[in-house]
């Protein structure tokens, strides 16, 4: 009886863990992997030419930086590991993939997504400026290329990586004039009971905040923004918000790093037809599975941050899972005890998911608010102005009918950056529930790919 094939796609924390789990049960899975080396966004390895200490890179996550990058060192010589390689589509039992070139098309009897997540950004005018970039752009900036986004940084958003980016920052040497929280103090108090779930983590949270604070960055909570000034010609110059107490503000600075948490990367899981659901809580849709991470689609397991937001150490436990569930159904006997010590842990880090949520909410007010002139689809240029009148003109209500008439979420990212702000607007100029909106609907391939690219046939 010939080896089943099992492929994951993505080498970050879930997928590490995962493909370390299936090994253990004699099954050497092939790892598709976008990025040239393992470790994910979250733990992003340096170039072998670069030789910053791990203490500076991942701070408190560290020693579980190193501890994955080592383990996916001993598995490498026992998997098939495509790096480099981009999963472009799902269709018909098959994951397409990208190399050099070269397109194949990679038949499974399992296909487990650890994708990841991506930042969820909300438009500010002005963003559209050289200069702005995601929370993680000034990572990767950061760790791949040892460079920092500007020489005087502002981080605005909210959520823990908000915290986090800005630390990292600082440990660098970066000039970090000011973190620029969104959420209020009030909201992290009223969602403390959920957050002391994780007690070890909420005091890594604490000592961030007290690290920027014991270096001087100015921080400030409550506030909103109002406009990234600068120009096409010179880029961004500063920033301009309203401050807790509603007095307006300013603050001179290159660069801005942007994010409102993370938003999970689903399109392959679309594409695959797995089934979605709408989360009141995050105000995103986000595929449907079971404990151990099955999709509605039989043979498609779904883990880590790409289905759920639970940090690093929660896609590990989440990768571990879904390769339970994928062995078990390929009729292997697993560790029922193991498996249910995972589930309870994962129970424990779901209160606390809900718990950010709630402490760092999605400012979704805040669509209302932008100017008819404010970018929304920096791809294509399209302004809140233009998505509003497609709305009272066309009656595009839902999100896909506001695509066709406006090109929003059109362009290279396919809506990964404005599509949950243009449903924010659609929803609040319609005056229609945001569940309504729906969703735009993913399609292949999920990254632009050359015209020149040739198709080989295994």
């Amino acid at each position: 009886m010939s080896m089943p094939r099992v492929i994951i796609v993505g080498a970050g924390p879930a997928g590490v863990r995962c493909a370390e789990t299936l090994l253990a049960a004699g099954i050497a899975p092939t790892v598709v992997d976008e990025s040239r080396r393992d470790g994910g966004q979250i733990y992003r390895r340096q170039p072998e030419t670069f030789s910053r200490p791990y203490a500076k890179l991942y701070g408190t996550e560290a020693a579980r930086a190193e501890d994955l990058h080592q383990t996916f060192e001993r598995l490498r010589t026992r998997l098939d590991y495509l790096p480099d390689t981009l999963a472009w589509n799902v269709a018909e039992g098959k994951l397409h993939t990208l190399h050099d070139g070269h397109s194949r098309a990679l038949p499974y009897d399992a296909l487990i997504l650890c994708s990841g997540a991506t930042d969820r950004l909300m438009p500010v005018k002005g963003w559209q400026y050289a200069g702005t970039y995601s929370l993680g752009a000034a990572q990767i900036a950061l760790k791949a290329q040892a460079c920092a986004i500007g020489r005087k940084v502002v981080f605005m958003g909210s959520g823990p990586l908000l915290y986090l980016v800005a630390n990292q920052y600082v440990q660098a040497g970066a000039q970090v004039a000011a973190v620029l929280d969104t959420s209020t103090r009030g909201a992290r108090l009223q969602a403390l009971p959920k957050l002391l779930a994780r007690l070890d983590v909420l005091r890594k949270g604490a000592a961030l905040v007290s690290s920027l604070k014991k270096s001087g960055v100015r921080i400030e909570h409550g506030i909103e923004p109002a406009e990234i000034v600068g120009t096409d010609a010179d880029g961004v110059r500063g920033i301009r918000y309203r401050d807790s107490s509603g007095h307006d503000q300013h603050i001179a600075c290159d660069a801005i790093g942007l994010g409102y948490h993370l938003r999970p990367e689903t399109q392959l899981a679309d594409l695959a037809r797995c089934a979605f659901y709408f989360d009141a809580n995050t105000r995103q849709w986000l595929p449907q599975i079971d404990e151990l991470g099955r999709s509605s689609v039989p043979r498609v397991y779904l883990a880590g941050d790409g289905v759920r937001v639970f940090g690093a150490d929660g896609a590990e436990l989440a990768g571990r899972l879904a390769a339970y569930a994928a062995l078990a159904d390929l009729g292997h006997t697993i560790d029922s005890a193991k498996v249910e010590q995972l589930k309870r842990a994962q129970q424990k880090m779901d209160r606390f998911r809900l718990g950010l949520a709630q402490a760092f909410p999605w400012p979704a007010e805040q669509a209302a608010k932008l100017s008819d002139d404010t970018i929304v689809c920096r791809c294509e240029g399209i302004t809140a102005g233009e998505l509003r009148r497609v709305i009272r003109d066309e009656g595009a209500r839902e999100a896909n009918r506001a695509k066709a008439f406006s090109r929003v979420g059109m362009g290279r990212c396919q809506g990964r950056y404005c599509g949950h702000a243009g449903a924010e607007i659609i929803a609040a100029e319609a005056r229609v529930p945001l569940e309504q909106v729906g969703r735009l609907r993913g399609q292949g391939p999920v990254k632009p790919i050359s015209i020149a690219t040739v198709e080989d046939v295994e």
